[in-house]
């Protein structure tokens, strides 16, 4: 591996948001699920957890869809809510889901610069009156078109790019020194798994 590839490397984990993650619930087309692990290196997000209480565990992901982003990204994947979402409790301290309901907030006014996961329902149904009782709130991404929803890939990037700007804009992606003993120990996996000691 040259030099300029390990600067590429390290300065990636120097941007990586240790306190964003994504939830996919029951998400059935492997390629929209491909596509959300790209949105999340994209912005930085480490972490993604995949929950299937309906369907078969994937037993991989479009690689088209990707780009290979599954291989720079750490997955947890469970089939039991409860579970997930103890899960989640440990290491986030709010839980948002996208879920059209009168008391659902805008997009734009969480506070995403704060330890939050982000729960995106399946493409039939969305998210599960099941999993929003485990969540702190539910949001929605304003929209004016006659159709009121959007592919779950493309509301995840809309999501994430919001998290993004908020967290840009408050010098979170500056501090390098944010979570250091986990970007330590991730550029020693990702050295490691380029066959670099």
């Amino acid at each position: 591996m040259t030099p300029e590839r390990i600067a590429r490397i390290r300065s990636v984990i120097s941007h990586r948001q240790f306190d964003l993650t994504v939830v996919m619930e029951n998400v059935f087309d492997p390629h929209n699920i491909s596509a959300v692990m790209r949105s999340c290196d994209a912005v930085g997000v480490q972490e993604l957890y995949v929950l299937n209480t309906r369907i078969p565990p994937h037993k991989k992901w479009g690689a088209k869809s990707s780009a290979s982003a599954a291989q720079w990204l750490t997955i947890y994947t469970f089939t039991d809510v409860q579970t997930c979402f103890a899960a989640l409790r440990k290491k986030y301290q709010k839980i948002y889901t996208t879920h059209l309901s009168s008391t659902s907030a805008s997009l734009y006014d969480l506070d995403l610069t704060q330890s939050v996961a982000l729960v995106f329902g399946n493409e039939a149904e969305g998210v599960s009156e099941e999993v929003c009782r485990y969540a702190d709130g539910n949001f929605l991404i304003p929209q004016v078109g006659m159709v009121k929803s959007l592919n779950i890939s493309v509301a995840c990037a809309v999501t994430l790019y919001e998290a993004f700007r908020q967290r840009w804009q408050a010098g979170l992606y500056q501090q390098s020194d944010r979570f250091q003993a986990q970007k330590t120990a991730l550029e020693k996996l990702w050295l490691q798994q380029n066959e670099i000691s």
